[in-house]
């Protein structure tokens, strides 16, 4: 089916001119259907002005708006087959789709916004010490995280509650139903069990 060239117009108030009855929109939209663009087009004068009114509450530029009004009725043309009268009313079918799509633009905008800030924060640019600073950090963590594997639990436990929970022995102590001299002896030795294995000072 052939697309119709859609424009819109100066003043799109969707009226009909003196005073005639307002057209059938669902008989429009069958005929739609069977790719009677002369249909089509009354449809589209018929509503174009409401349609374009929801479209701008959603999108809020003009520009845009009229944009997606013309990707929206085209829509409407692709889908008017679709259109069940036992479902609802031509005119809130129709909004639906304009709605649907004035809704996509704004995500789609939103979307590459937080696109473009998060590329522009991931590059900029990064002294080389900085960078090789972190690749060092990232190493001594995982060097880290495999000597933990070595402690035992309670060891393990009691350490990264004091050294990557940031409590104090006396936390610790109360968060593990312990004494304190006991929670200290675990991170102690948990620390020279890490020291070991870690190779620190050989």
């Amino acid at each position: 089916m052939t697309e119709p060239r859609l424009t819109v117009a100066g003043d799109p108030q969707g009226s009909p001119a003196g005073g005639a009855a307002p057209p059938d929109l669902a008989d429009l939209l069958r005929s739609s259907a069977r790719g009677d663009q002369q249909a089509f087009a009354q449809l589209y004068d018929a509503v174009a002005s409401r349609a374009f009114g929801l479209v701008l509450r959603v999108v809020r530029d003009p520009a845009q708006s009229e944009e997606v009004l013309q990707e929206a009725m085209l829509d409407v043309w692709r889908q008017s087959a679709r259109f069940d009268p036992d479902r609802g009313s031509p005119l809130s079918w129709l909004l639906t789709i304009v709605h649907r799509k004035a809704v996509d633009r704004v995500r789609s905008a939103e979307a590459s916004t937080r696109r473009d800030t998060t590329y522009h924060q991931h590059n900029q640019p990064v002294e080389h010490d900085s960078t090789a600073e972190a690749a060092h950090a990232s190493m001594e963590a995982r060097r880290v995280r495999e000597a933990l594997t070595t402690l035992t639990p309670v060891q393990r436990e009691a350490l990264e509650l004091a050294y990557f929970g940031g409590y104090t022995h006396t936390e610790v102590a109360s968060m593990l139903d312990l004494p304190v001299g006991t929670a200290k002896t675990r991170i102690r030795d948990g620390l020279i069990r890490l020291r070991d294995t870690m190779g620190v000072g050989q």
